[in-house]
């Protein structure tokens, strides 16, 4: 009878292990695609901004024709 939590802590524990699995394959995956961790809670409005900022250090770092 004390046997008996084995049976369910087994496949409970098959399916943290496979949920963490998943989670770092997504931040591998997610960071050798785009050189960098995905940020938490990186709505449409702070992709936006980001690519602004981007856009404002390129124009800033190109000298001017004058």
């Amino acid at each position: 009878m004390s046997w008996r939590w084995l049976e369910a802590a087994l496949p409970l524990g098959i399916i943290a292990g496979m949920l963490c699995v998943m989670g770092n394959a997504q931040y591998y995956i997610h960071k050798a695609a785009h050189g960098r961790p995905k940020h938490v809670c990186n709505d449409m409005w702070d992709v936006a901004m980001e690519r602004r900022d981007k856009k404002l250090m390129e124009n800033q770092s190109t000298p001017s024709p004058n």
